[in-house]
This record gives C-alpha cells, structure tokens and sequence, in this order.
C-alpha cells in the first residue's frame, strides 16, 4: 500500500511538471542540459548464461525475426553486422555505411532495417537478404532515430532541435521543441519521443502532426519500447528506475526500482517481460509487467557494458550485445 501510495503522489507530482505543450521550455531546471549515460561496468565475474559468439562491439541491436537476422550496429564504427539466428556461430555478413548508426530499427513489416547516421546528415534503409543499403535520404541536422510511419518517416533531430517528419524523401513538417530527442516509439495514434536532454516524453499526434503536453521521465531517461498494455516503457538510468506511461493521454502509470545503472531495454510480448540490461553489474533482469508494478522474475549475468538487448517475440529467446567487444549473448528461454 506504501509504494503505491508513493507512485500515486510522485505521478501527481510529475504531471504538475509537464509543459504546456508550446516547446518553450525544457522540462529539466538547468541551464545545462546533459543526457544520462550507461555506467561503465567492472570485470565480469560469473560466466554469462546462455552462450556467448565473438562479435565486435556493439550500442544497437535489432532483430528480424521472419529474415532470420540479428543486426549489431558497431560502436563508433560505420558498419551493421547480420548474424544468422539459426546459426549465431557462423561469420556474420557486414553492411559497410556512410557513417556509424546512432539507432538501428526493424521497419513494422519485418522485412527491413533502419538506421539513422547523424555523422552524415542521411537515414539508410537496409535489406537484410542482400546485406546491402537499399534507400539513403539525406536529413541534415543530426538525425538520432528514425521510425517508419505508413508512408512517412518520423525523424528525430538534436541538431535542428525538433522531430522532421518526411514524405517522399522530403520534409513535410517539423515538430519544433526537443533538443535531445532521440528514441521514437509509435504506440496507438502518436509517436511518442522520449528527449535524452530534457529527460521528458512527448507524443506527437501521427495524423496531423500535433504535438501534445510533455512529462517528465524520471532523472534521466535513456531508452524507452511500446508494450503490449497501451505503454511506453521507459528506463530512467540516471534514477535507477522503470517507468510505464500509459498515452492517450501521456500518464505516469508505475514506476519501479532497478539499481544497477539500468539502461538497455526489449519487451517480449508473449511472455509479458520487460528485459533490462545493468551495465554497472553485467546483469539482464526480466520484470513482469502485467500487475501493479514491475515483479523481478529473472536475472541472469552477461558479456560485459551490457548496453542493448533484443527479445525473439515467438520463442523468447534474448539477445544480448556487448559494447566494449566482449560477444554476443544468446538466452534461450
């Protein structure tokens, strides 16, 4: 009764936060904003569970469960590396890039890749068949994350401060206000944005482009998935904490502890967990989400600077890349 009590008032709290919409104002109290970054972790000291393939370092992964293909964006290296699930063992196919990915997403038919470039102003599409880049779109201003949207490409931009969203390779509209957005994850009727810098999110009305009132998220907010409960979930590493918001309209629902410098973030549908990656302890720990709040029902040890996972939504296997070169880890549940 406590917590909930606790989660009620600091809800309350947070919505009494929010901005009034404008884009005005940041929702952080500080003339310098900073995004939260994942801890760097110590020498591992338990053997990872499942089993562990040599890959390159990696910040972003992305799963392509019908093509069979798991994508490993190199860190701070202009490539993609494709590895065939079926056979995680075998030599991983490379995609070379124009410049390093900042985001690495499967488009909402399975069949493709997206990958934002800020380094070279442009957004690749990839075809996982021929590892090869099928579509470039030049988008100045940095692009951090790009999500496929029926016929539009929703396009976050730190460096023009504001979501673009295009049409035919071209700017339709800018949705003004955000200069740190980067994670965008569609859920209902609107993309919703999740600004590292303002530690905030927003959703933006996918029909008419309308930005709506923001919230805050936490201290820190890094990284953030849809569910399958109407919500974005979305890890505040700075807080050490899980948070659900449920979106029409944006409403803090739960927030739950998780110490250890939460920061990777995946949903497996079936099974209704939320896996989250603990850099600061080398750790994956899987929440059920169904309840009031987030029950801890698995926590296994992983390759070392655990920074992103991914999820097998049919066989719930879980894919875990490490940032600092240590392999790629493959739970099979």
């Amino acid at each position: 009764m406590r917590r909930l009590i606790t989660v009620f008032l600091a809800a309350a709290a947070l919505l009494t936060a929010c901005s009034d919409g404008s884009g005005s104002r940041p929702l952080q109290v500080t003339d310098q904003l900073t995004s939260a970054t994942p801890a760097p972790a110590p020498e591992p000291r338990t053997e990872p569970a499942g089993t562990v393939v040599p890959a390159p370092a990696a910040r972003h992964i992305a799963l392509l469960p019908e093509q069979h293909t798991l994508a490993l964006a190199a860190a701070d290296q202009p490539r993609i590396d494709l590895f065939d699930t079926r056979d995680p063992r075998r030599t991983p196919r490379t995609v070379e890039l124009p410049a390093p990915a900042s985001s690495l997403h499967p488009t909402p038919d399975g069949d493709t890749l997206l990958a934002a470039l800020p380094q070279s102003d442009t957004v690749v599409r990839i075809d996982p068949r021929n590892a090869r880049i099928s579509q470039r779109t030049e988008v100045p201003g940095s692009p951090a994350d790009v999500l496929d949207v029926g016929d539009r490409l929703f396009v976050s931009r730190p460096g023009e401060d504001d979501v673009a969203i295009l049409r035919d390779g071209r700017i339709q509209q800018r949705v003004d206000g955000f200069p740190g957005a980067d994670d965008l994850v569609r859920r209902g009727s609107t993309v919703v944005v999740l600004d590292r810098l303002t530690t905030s999110l927003t959703p933006i009305e996918i029909s008419s482009g309308d930005k709506q009132p923001a919230l805050r998220a936490g201290e820190g907010a890094t990284n953030a998935v849809a569910d399958d409960f109407g919500r974005v979930l979305a890890i505040d590493t700075r807080g050490e904490e899980i948070m659900a918001f449920a979106t029409e309209p944006l409403i803090m629902k739960q927030r739950y502890p998780v110490t250890g410098s939460p920061y990777g973030l995946a949903f497996a549908p079936k099974r209704d967990l939320a896996w989250v990656t603990l850099t600061a302890r080398n750790q994956l720990v899987g929440y059920d989400v169904v309840g009031g709040e987030p029950r801890e029902v698995h926590r296994l040890p992983t390759v070392r600077q655990p920074e992103s996972t991914a999820v097998n939504p049919a066989t719930g296997t879980v894919y875990i890349a490490s940032a600092t070169g240590d392999g790629l880890q493959v739970v099979r549940n």
